[in-house]
């Protein structure tokens, strides 16, 4: 389709696949096998959309489902730190909509949370090998303007937040796409030639409940500490009663 919108512009290099409905438009990224260039694949509607760990994720009318697909050319450990791409970049997104910038902050490893409610979430799935990333997905979900129902809700977890209800008007799906695919290749770019680490200290300054108590839970086990920092690696470091502890993946509650 045609990548020029009402006021809005698609970034050079980049297809657009918009879909009136889809099971889930990470699904749908996986039966496109011929995509041979970045492809953002768009749905207004979402029906049986999944988050992490395989969890169901609501999608209402009028939020955005979307994923993107390409070829990083890296090495998974490095195709693994695109959350924090990804996150930054909505964060940056949410400035163009949002007077208090300090109502963003960024929850490891992959939420966007508004005013401390759950703005987006972030899904990556990469194909290839040991040595390089050949294909990696990044899927997302914003509430713009409808939340998920309350049975969608797990236990413990944040309550959700609209970006149209903080501001006060309808948000354009499509429009704020726009933006953030333009905000994504720009991180993209830097995150290429700098590396993790500018990236790190500016997803660090974001951080929702650094230096606070949080809780991170590894499938049976579960560990509380000090929330110290994300490293080098990407890892959550926190400070516990035994020690210091490096987590690569967990689900984390505050």
């Amino acid at each position: 389709m045609s990548t020029e919108g009402e006021g809005w512009h698609w970034p050079a290099g980049h297809d657009l696949i918009l879909l009136d409905e889809v099971d889930s438009t990470m699904a749908e990224a996986r039966r496109r096998r011929d995509l041979d260039r970045p492809t953002w694949i768009v749905a207004r509607r979402q029906t049986a959309g999944v988050g992490r760990r395989g969890r169901a994720w609501g999608a209402p009318g009028g939020n955005l489902a979307a994923t993107l697909v390409f070829a990083p050319g890296c090495p998974p450990a490095t195709a693994a730190l695109y959350s924090f791409v990804t996150s930054f970049a909505l964060y940056a997104t949410c400035l163009a909509y949002l007077d208090d910038r300090d109502a963003i902050t960024l929850k490891w490893p992959n939420d966007v949370l508004l005013n401390g409610g759950k703005l987006a979430g972030i899904l990556l799935e990469s194909e290839g090998t040991m040595t390089g990333v050949g294909r990696l997905a990044i899927g997302l979900g914003v509430n713009l303007n409808a939340l998920p129902e309350a049975a969608m809700i797990e236990p413990r977890a944040l309550m959700p937040a609209t970006l149209a209800e903080e501001i006060g008007e309808p948000v354009d799906p499509l429009e704020f796409l726009a933006f953030f695919a333009e905000h994504f290749a720009h991180q993209d770019r830097f995150f290429r030639e700098n590396g993790f680490g500018p990236l790190r200290s500016a997803w660090l300054e974001r951080a929702a409940r650094l230096g606070d108590t949080i809780t991170a839970r590894m499938g049976a086990e579960e560990v509380s500490g000090r929330f110290l920092t994300v490293d080098e690696d990407g890892q959550l470091v926190i400070e516990t009663p035994g020690g210091r502890r490096a987590i690569a993946a967990a689900d984390v509650f505050f």
